[in-house]
């Protein structure tokens, strides 16, 4: 062989050079630009931002054809995944689930996530959902106990939990958190509860400092921001603040019984989160428990009750109990 054609080949083996104990991940959804930049990150070695000890091996094209930013874009990604990282298409889910270790469903569309999960969990593999979790709160409850009776562990997170700013926000000498304020992006989809959409992440960076014990919301909303107040338990208050203009930067601040402290602006990625996802399908432990997730989704849905209802209190307890009695 020339010389100059080994050379090239060693290169190629070494961009995209996998450990055989890498776990095999397939991917459900091809709609997001998420599913290029984890596979980028999982795939290529040579990436700054590599994440080891997985690899995208096969994916099932799936979008939602009423939603534009899903329609536009997934055949662009689709060619992409498999031109530039070799990823293999697949016919169904159930045929991905025969060639991967783990799954992860990666629909921008939350509403199809509980029947596309259904042969995952059927399958036992463990499964990752990106945001949001579902596209209502009585699908999430039913994603989470079909894994739980199955014995199949689900995770889900927005990679605001992880970024590094929010690490170092988290460990700021505070004290006990009195109350905090997360505002960031909150674009409106109308196939979904208002704040699933976009503002699932603002709301997730939320819980990430508060924490779960949130009674109760009130919210009012205008045409370009929502202003979501969670009371928890001990009198401690949570403010989401939504943004719909042009400008939509994202940020915490922590009040606490010793001090204040503010999330550092900086270049954020997706290593941190996927460094979990790793850890999570190496491990079957989800990091987030599955109560805060449901609790996290109640409080957008308390809020859209609270935004009907002209700002009223609404209690988690109460769209939680609706969510799980409708058929």
């Amino acid at each position: 062989m020339p010389r100059r054609a080994f050379t090239f080949l060693g290169l190629v083996a070494a961009f995209f050079t996998a450990s055989a104990a890498d776990l095999r991940v397939g991917i459900i959804g091809l709609d997001t630009s998420h599913v290029i930049a984890f596979t980028k990150t999982l795939n290529v070695v040579t990436d700054k931002d590599h994440v080891p000890g997985a690899k995208v091996v096969a994916a099932f094209k799936s979008f939602s054809s009423d939603i534009p930013s899903s329609a536009d874009r997934v055949e662009s990604y689709t060619k992409q995944i498999q031109e530039q990282f070799g990823v293999k298409l697949v016919n169904s889910v159930e045929e991905l689930c025969q060639q991967v270790d783990v799954v992860m469903l990666e629909n921008v569309d939350g509403r199809p996530h509980l029947e596309l999960a259904r042969p995952v969990i059927k399958a036992g593999k463990r499964l990752f959902i990106d945001k949001p979790v579902a596209g209502s709160l009585k699908d999430t409850l039913e994603i989470f106990r079909l894994a739980k009776e199955a014995g199949v562990p689900v995770f889900t997170a927005s990679a605001y939990r992880y970024y590094d700013s929010m690490i170092e926000l988290k460990k700021a000498p505070v004290g006990d958190v009195i109350s905090a304020i997360s505002y960031g992006p909150a674009h409106l989809e109308k196939t979904h509860p208002d704040l699933y959409w976009y503002g699932v992440h603002p709301t997730e960076a939320l819980f990430t400092v508060m924490g779960t014990g949130c009674e109760s919301v009130t919210r009012a909303a205008t045409e370009e921001n929502d202003v979501v107040v969670g009371l928890w338990k001990g009198g401690r208050v949570g403010t989401l603040q939504g943004l719909r203009g042009k400008a939509t930067p994202h940020k915490v601040t922590v009040f606490g019984s010793k001090g204040m402290a503010e999330q550092k602006t900086g270049s954020d990625s997706y290593a941190p989160l996927l460094k979990e996802v790793v850890k999570f399908f190496q491990t079957g432990l989800s990091p987030v428990a599955p109560e805060e997730t449901v609790e996290m989704f109640a409080f957008m849905e308390a809020a859209d009750e609270s935004k009907r209802q002209g700002g009223k209190p609404v209690k988690l307890s109460d769209v939680i109990e609706k969510a799980k009695s409708a058929k």
